[in-house]
């Protein structure tokens, strides 16, 4: 994907597959803001501005409008609803104001998904002495936002599937970071997802597959059946996503029907540690 020079944070693909919403990381200016690829025609244009951090773009289901965070005073993040085709005013959906009386404390706090029938926000609230939670921000009715998954362990990456009927998410509950799958709204039930370690789960479009990527960056793919039910997962191919578990960075996104994935790959490897040859080494032994 070209685009302006920088560092791209998080991206996310539109629902028709025509456009890519994506941070890029401005390393001179300090900046971050969201820019929108169009696929067909090739180019790029600035969808946010004015802001010292725009970022975590997640798109409507029918691909016209996003909802991202944005820090425009340095106080901390809040949401905006804007339309995606660049036109008309930003709406705040989730203010200051708001997360105090929510008793939402922390300044960093990161949509990750809409739900299929736009009525709620999924996003991730970042404490420094408890990790990640995960939240649920209702944009009907009262419009309070509430804690889905709230743990001493770490909830991350939170998808709903196409149903709406599910949430995946990223937890280290166990010790490592794997993936699960609860209802939503929340049950008891849970189940695993993925086997041996994983993170960042996203659903294939017709809710029968989910991917995610595994601590040595496979991509792996898991049928899903009835109730739902869960297959052995499947390596996919090998990725080169920057190492590591985040909850501010999107490393990939399927397409509609999992056969493509746009993978956020480092531009190049790191610098072989040198090597020191000695010559006649054994002439030095004598001395």
């Amino acid at each position: 994907m070209a685009g302006p020079e920088g560092d791209y944070a998080d991206f996310r693909v539109s629902p028709d597959a025509r456009s890519v919403a994506a941070s890029l990381v401005d390393s001179k200016a300090g900046t971050v803001d969201i820019w929108i690829t169009d696929l067909a025609r090739g180019n790029t244009s600035r969808f946010s501005s004015g802001g010292l951090l725009f970022a975590s773009p997640a798109w409507s289901r029918d691909g016209s409008r996003l909802v991202y965070r944005g820090n425009r005073n340095a106080g901390g993040n809040e949401f905006f609803r804007r339309s995606a085709a660049g036109g008309g005013a930003e709406e705040p959906l989730l203010t200051f104001a708001a997360e105090r009386a929510a008793q939402i404390r922390e300044p960093n706090i990161v949509p990750t998904d809409w739900s299929p029938d736009g009525g709620y926000v999924l996003f991730i609230v970042s404490a420094v002495d408890s990790g990640n939670d995960l939240w649920i921000l209702p944009l009907t009715g009262d419009k309070k936002p509430f804690k889905f998954l709230a743990t001493p362990a770490e909830e991350m990456h939170g998808n709903f599937s196409p149903d709406g009927h599910f949430v995946a998410y990223t937890s280290n509950e166990s010790g490592r970071f794997e993936v699960y799958v609860e209802t939503f709204p929340r049950s008891d039930r849970k189940s695993p997802v993925s086997i041996n370690g994983g993170y960042e789960p996203r659903w294939r479009a017709d809710g029968r597959e989910i991917y995610y990527l595994t601590e040595d960056r496979k991509l792996m793919a898991v049928s899903v059946g009835p109730g739902p039910s869960f297959s052995v997962p499947m390596p996919l191919f090998q990725t080169r996503v920057p190492a590591g578990v985040s909850a501010n960075r999107t490393h990939y996104v399927p397409s509609r029907d999992g056969k493509r994935f746009l993978v956020n790959t480092q531009s190049g490897d790191p610098s072989p540690a040198p090597i020191t040859v000695v010559l006649n080494w054994t002439a030095g032994l004598k001395k």
